[in-house]
């Protein structure tokens, strides 16, 4: 049940986000609403779904992803967007913040490595990008920025070694703060 709505998501997702940017000249800057769009009505649609958050935002991140991906843009430089879309959406609907934030920024490193692209620069990126939703719906960022970082290092995990170095290294020079969550987190 649960898979084939999943399934159901990424895929309706796609062909939304493929929809909504045939023949658009700057993706970068039409990817946040277009994404935001969609995640407020598949969640609308999908209701029930919302609790379970960190797989509806993952969702939304994977369609967003195949969607970008077909129309020929690139990837890694539409990833922020994305995951700002995706948050703003998930929040504007209801959802919570953290899951919404931990669902993304995974998928968004899962998908990096499906890809074949910059684990560590996809994860800067989705790092960003949710920090920026959050702070634009009002909500606390400092949470945001530790939870997204985490939910890299973690996802991080699951691909291997070097993905985890990659990604420790490129948050720890890119995202203020990093480098000192990173640390907390051993220690826990």
């Amino acid at each position: 049940m649960i898979f084939s709505l999943i399934s159901k998501i990424v895929n309706g997702v796609k062909e939304g986000v493929k929809a909504s940017l045939k023949g658009v000249e700057n993706i970068g800057t039409t990817i946040v609403g277009v994404v935001q769009d969609i995640t407020t009505t598949t969640l609308e649609e999908t209701g029930e779904f919302v609790s379970k958050g960190m797989e509806a935002a993952a969702s939304i991140v994977k369609g967003s992803i195949s969607g970008v991906m077909d129309v020929g843009a690139s990837v890694v430089g539409s990833i922020r967007g994305i995951i700002q879309g995706t948050i703003r959406g998930f929040i504007e609907s209801g959802g919570e913040q953290k899951p919404a934030v931990k669902g993304a920024v995974s998928q968004a490193v899962h998908s990096a490595k499906e890809l074949g692209l910059d684990v560590g620069e996809v994860a800067v990126e989705a790092v960003k990008g949710s920090v920026q939703a959050v702070k634009s719906v009002g909500g606390d960022a400092v949470q945001a920025t530790r939870t997204a970082v985490l939910a890299a290092v973690d996802a991080a995990k699951d691909i291997g070694e070097g993905a985890v170095e990659a990604v420790k290294g490129a948050l720890s020079s890119s995202i203020e703060g990093a480098e000192d969550i990173i640390k907390a987190a051993k220690e826990d």
